[in-house]
Protein backbone atom coordinates (compact mmCIF):
# COMPACT_ATOMS: atom_id res chain seq x y z
CA UNK A 1 0.00 0.00 0.00
CA UNK A 2 1.35 3.41 -0.94
CA UNK A 3 1.98 5.99 1.75
CA UNK A 4 -0.61 8.31 0.24
CA UNK A 5 -3.23 5.58 0.17
CA UNK A 6 -2.38 4.54 3.74
CA UNK A 7 -2.79 8.13 4.95
CA UNK A 8 -6.14 8.43 3.14
CA UNK A 9 -7.29 5.19 4.77
CA UNK A 10 -6.14 6.39 8.18
CA UNK A 11 -8.03 9.68 7.66
CA UNK A 12 -11.21 7.75 6.77
CA UNK A 13 -10.70 5.49 9.80
CA UNK A 14 -10.50 8.58 12.01
CA UNK A 15 -13.74 9.90 10.51
CA UNK A 16 -15.55 6.60 11.08
CA UNK A 17 -14.31 6.13 14.64
CA UNK A 18 -15.21 9.73 15.55
CA UNK A 19 -18.66 9.32 13.97
CA UNK A 20 -19.33 6.27 16.14
CA UNK A 21 -19.05 8.22 19.40
CA UNK A 22 -22.16 10.43 19.28
CA UNK A 23 -24.27 7.50 18.09
CA UNK A 24 -23.05 5.17 20.82
CA UNK A 25 -23.47 7.88 23.47
CA UNK A 26 -26.98 8.52 22.19
CA UNK A 27 -27.79 4.83 22.39
CA UNK A 28 -26.51 4.54 25.96
CA UNK A 29 -28.47 7.60 27.11
CA UNK A 30 -31.68 6.53 25.37
CA UNK A 31 -32.03 9.57 23.12
CA UNK A 32 -32.71 9.93 19.40
CA UNK A 33 -30.02 11.06 16.96
CA UNK A 34 -29.96 11.50 13.19
CA UNK A 35 -28.76 8.48 11.17
CA UNK A 36 -28.96 7.66 7.47
CA UNK A 37 -31.06 4.61 8.36
CA UNK A 38 -34.13 6.30 9.89
CA UNK A 39 -33.30 10.00 9.73
CA UNK A 40 -34.05 12.21 12.72
CA UNK A 41 -36.35 9.55 14.18
CA UNK A 42 -33.59 7.00 14.75
CA UNK A 43 -34.12 5.12 17.99
CA UNK A 44 -31.38 4.33 20.49
CA UNK A 45 -31.19 0.80 19.00
CA UNK A 46 -30.64 2.15 15.48
CA UNK A 47 -27.98 4.47 16.86
CA UNK A 48 -26.31 1.57 18.65
CA UNK A 49 -26.20 -0.39 15.38
CA UNK A 50 -24.98 2.59 13.34
CA UNK A 51 -22.37 3.56 15.93
CA UNK A 52 -21.11 -0.02 16.21
CA UNK A 53 -20.89 -0.36 12.42
CA UNK A 54 -18.89 2.87 12.20
CA UNK A 55 -16.57 1.81 15.01
CA UNK A 56 -15.96 -1.66 13.57
CA UNK A 57 -15.39 -0.22 10.10
CA UNK A 58 -13.03 2.46 11.40
CA UNK A 59 -11.02 0.02 13.51
CA UNK A 60 -10.81 -2.51 10.67
CA UNK A 61 -9.61 0.18 8.31
CA UNK A 62 -7.08 1.45 10.87
CA UNK A 63 -5.77 -2.09 11.32
CA UNK A 64 -5.45 -2.49 7.56
CA UNK A 65 -3.55 0.75 7.00
CA UNK A 66 -1.32 0.13 10.02
CA UNK A 67 0.15 -2.80 8.12
CA UNK A 68 1.37 -4.62 11.22
CA UNK A 69 4.26 -2.23 11.68
CA UNK A 70 5.41 -1.49 15.21
CA UNK A 71 5.13 2.29 15.10
CA UNK A 72 2.76 4.88 13.71
CA UNK A 73 4.03 7.60 11.42
CA UNK A 74 2.12 10.17 9.36
CA UNK A 75 -0.81 7.73 9.36
CA UNK A 76 -1.49 8.57 13.01
CA UNK A 77 -1.58 12.26 12.14
CA UNK A 78 -4.00 11.46 9.29
CA UNK A 79 -6.21 9.42 11.67
CA UNK A 80 -6.26 12.27 14.19
CA UNK A 81 -6.98 14.77 11.43
CA UNK A 82 -9.94 12.68 10.25
CA UNK A 83 -11.35 12.63 13.79
CA UNK A 84 -10.77 16.38 14.19
CA UNK A 85 -12.41 17.19 10.85
CA UNK A 86 -15.46 15.15 11.82
CA UNK A 87 -15.69 16.78 15.26
CA UNK A 88 -15.42 20.25 13.72
CA UNK A 89 -18.06 19.47 11.10
CA UNK A 90 -20.39 17.95 13.70
CA UNK A 91 -20.07 20.90 16.08
CA UNK A 92 -20.57 23.42 13.27
CA UNK A 93 -23.52 21.65 11.69
CA UNK A 94 -25.23 21.10 15.02
CA UNK A 95 -24.74 24.74 16.01
CA UNK A 96 -26.14 25.92 12.68
CA UNK A 97 -28.99 23.47 12.10
CA UNK A 98 -29.76 22.00 15.56
CA UNK A 99 -30.75 18.71 13.91
CA UNK A 100 -30.13 16.55 16.97
CA UNK A 101 -31.13 19.03 19.67
CA UNK A 102 -34.38 18.68 21.54
CA UNK A 103 -35.05 22.39 21.29
CA UNK A 104 -35.28 22.95 25.07
CA UNK A 105 -31.73 24.23 25.49
CA UNK A 106 -31.92 27.76 26.89
CA UNK A 107 -28.19 28.25 27.39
Amino acid sequence: MTTRRARAGAFAAGLLCANSLPHLATAVTGHRHLTPIRGAHSSPWINAAWGTANLIGGLALARRVAGGEGRWDSRLVAFDLGAAVFATWMAGSEAAMRVNSRGDDTH
